[in-house]
C-alpha cells in the first residue's frame, strides 16, 4: 500500500526492496555506536516481515527512505514491532510516530489485538515515544535503564475490524 500524509509517502515494501537496505545499514551502525559490536540486526529473519503475518513500511521523502519499521507475528493475537527507525538527518519531526501509527493500523488490519516491542536501555528517545503513545512498560520504570538488558512495552490495540486498513492493498488500485 502506498499513501501520502503530511509527513511524506508511506509505502509498504518487502524486506528485499532496495529502499530498505540503507535504513537498516544506518540502524546497524547506530546499534554498534550505542551498544558496541552486537548481532541485533540478525536476530529476526527477513521473511518474518512478509504478509500475511507481518509487514514493513517506509516513510519516503523525495523517493528516499527517511523512516521505517516492521511488525511480525508472535501468536494469533499478538504482533511484535521491530526496527522502528528514523534517519539521523530527519529526527525530531514526528516521523517515528507516523511509522508507529501506521504499523498499529496494519496490525489491527492483520487481526492482531496486542502489540509487544522491546528497545534498548540506551535508546531513551524510543522509550519516550512508546510511553507517550500508550504503550505500557513491562519493566520497573523506577529502575535505572542502564541496569536492564532491554525495555519491554505492550499495547492493546483498539478499533473494529471494519475500521482496519489492509496494509497490503494499494489505495486507488
Amino acid at each position: 500500500m502506498t499513501r501520502c500524509d503530511k509527513t511524506g509517502e508511506l509505502r509498504w515494501v518487502g524486506p528485499a526492496d532496495p529502499l530498505v537496505r540503507p535504513l537498516l545499514d544506518a540502524l546497524a551502525a547506530e546499534y554498534e555506536l550505542r551498544y558496541g559490536p552486537n548481532d541485533e540486526m540478525n536476530t529476526t529473519a527477513p521473511a518474518d516481515f512478509e504478509p500475511p503475518d507481518g509487514g514493513l513500511v517506509l516513510l519516503l521523502d523525495g523517493g528516499a527512505a527517511i523512516a521505517g519499521g516492521g511488525f511480525r507475528r508472535i501468536d494469533a493475537a499478538t504482533a511484535e514491532i521491530k526496527r522502528v527507525w528514523t534517519h539521523a538527518a530527519h529526527r525530531r519531526r514526528g516521523h517515528a510516530r507516523t511509522v508507529l501509527v501506521e504499523l498499529e493500523r496494519a496490525a489491527v488490519g492483520a487481526g492482531y489485538r496486542t502489540i509487544r516491542l522491546t528497545t534498548g536501555p540506551r535508546q531513551p528517545e524510543a522509550a519516550g515515544l512508546y510511553l507517550t503513545t500508550g504503550y505500557e512498560p513491562k519493566y520497573d520504570i523506577a529502575a535505572d535503564p542502564a541496569t536492564l538488558p532491554y525495555l519491554t512495552f505492550e499495547k492493546v490495540l483498539v478499533g473494529a475490524a471494519a475500521d482496519a486498513v489492509d496494509p497490503h492493498v494499494t489505495a486507488g488500485d
